[in-house]
């Protein structure tokens, strides 16, 4: 048993440790603890709280998982699935799928926008007022004939 605990020790890593290895900053471990998407090792009465190398695995985890557009909150509930059956976590994925895909149509709408609100700047230069300017305050894109409030919020 004190064998065990002296071999988990010494495969044990600080804090900066684990950031070095996961290419993240400290404070984003310290967020992901406060947050509750790692636990936090205890602390021992004297010297630094020692993280498991299991725990590296877990960052990575939400590292992939948030570069795949995922939140933390979604994040968490994929956590919560480990070992759950594969259909329950493609529907999942599908729906993060779907809203992606309706991102991307308002991306692409807001890319339109943008292009005519450049375009009337390219017609009115050196006028007094920038068309760019007047459409955002007046929520309106005469040459798209759409509110541009629709794209910015």
């Amino acid at each position: 048993m004190r064998d065990r605990m002296i071999a988990a020790l010494a495969n044990a890593m600080t804090i900066g440790q684990l950031a070095r290895e996961v290419a993240v900053n400290v404070e984003t471990i310290r967020f992901y603890e406060r947050i509750g998407l790692i636990e936090q090792p205890e602390k021992p009465v004297f010297g630094h709280r020692r993280y498991a190398g299991e725990v590296i695995g877990r960052v990575q985890f939400i590292q992939r998982a948030k570069t795949l557009g995922f939140s933390l909150k979604e994040i968490r509930e994929l956590l919560a699935m480990e070992g759950a059956c594969c259909d329950e976590v493609r529907v999942r994925a599908e729906e993060k799928r779907r809203r992606i895909s309706e991102q991307i149509r308002d991306l692409k709408a807001i890319h339109g926008a943008l292009g005519s609100l450049i375009d009337g700047c390219n017609e009115t230069r050196g006028a007094d007022s920038c068309s760019f300017i007047d459409a955002l305050a007046a929520g309106k894109d005469e040459r798209a004939g759409t509110e541009t409030r629709n794209y910015i919020t």
